[in-house]
């Protein structure tokens, strides 16, 4: 099926070679490959109408990653609770840690090369690559050989697990749990920007109010991204605020706010 598509790509044996030595796969059915780095602003309209880019492989693969960390941080971690685990899985599946592999594993040029000659190849762009193209993998040659990719060489060669555990990123789950612990309410405003022009990639945008009193706001490509940029900015004014006087002070300036 995969096959017949007729992508417009006479790279053939450069893309081989690529894959074999530098992604140490070994295809069976090199267009399920090419396929993973057709991105959708390149799509390809085939004689029967089916536009065909990327993006179900793209779904795909996504799953087959989540599936993967889940089990190796299983595995990794035996003794801690499902709290660190989710974290830890979360950490590595973060989409600013995906689209850095990708980059480092030289994707950028594939994805142009294959996207009928794209110029500006964005970060998140080679993420979504990646995750193509474990789901082209998964597809090729099974889930065994896929998880042993991804453990063996994605996560050995691109990923610090023990620096992983200790960096802190749910940022907006510790702001929570600090206004609960001073009995502080701690809401988040988040919405999407207009799209400039239409049609582009959304951006969001998050407002943090302690107590009702606007403090830090976050920007993403997402809902999450921006409201993990707030929480982030709001959690240092909170650290820079409670070295230099107490939470009682703190409670104090954001009465003054109120009255503003």
């Amino acid at each position: 099926m995969i096959d017949t598509f007729k992508l417009l790509m006479g790279k053939d044996k450069e893309f081989y070679s690529f894959l074999k030595n530098q992604l140490k796969i070994k295809p069976n059915h090199l267009k399920l490959y090419e396929l993973a780095f057709l991105h959708k602003s390149a799509s390809v309209t085939l004689s029967n109408g089916s536009v065909v880019n990327n993006e179900r492989l793209e779904f795909l693969g996504d799953a087959i990653i989540d599936a993967v960390i889940a089990d190796f941080v299983f595995r990794t971690f035996p003794n801690e609770k499902e709290g660190f685990l989710t974290q830890m899985r979360s950490k590595i599946v973060n989409r600013e840690h995906l689209d850095s592999i990708a980059n480092r594993m030289g994707l950028a040029q594939v994805v142009k090369s294959y996207s009928t000659g794209m110029i500006n190849i964005k970060k998140r762009i080679c993420g979504d690559a990646l995750e193509a193209l474990m789901g082209a993998m998964y597809l090729d040659r099974g889930f065994e050989k896929t998880c042993e990719y991804i453990t063996e060489y994605v996560l050995k060669l691109y990923t610090d697990i023990e620096q992983m555990a200790l960096t802190e990123t749910d940022f907006k789950s510790r702001l929570m749990e600090w206004g609960q612990r001073h009995k502080l309410s701690v809401g988040f405003e988040t919405s999407e920007e207009p799209r400039k022009p239409p049609g582009n990639v959304p951006k969001f945008s998050s407002q943090v109010t302690i107590s009702d009193v606007p403090i830090a706001k976050g920007n993403g490509r997402s809902k999450k991204d921006a409201e993990k940029m707030a929480a982030q900015k709001t959690l240092t004014f909170i650290s820079s605020s409670s070295d230099d006087f107490s939470i009682d002070a703190l409670m104090h300036y954001l009465e003054r706010m109120k009255k503003k």
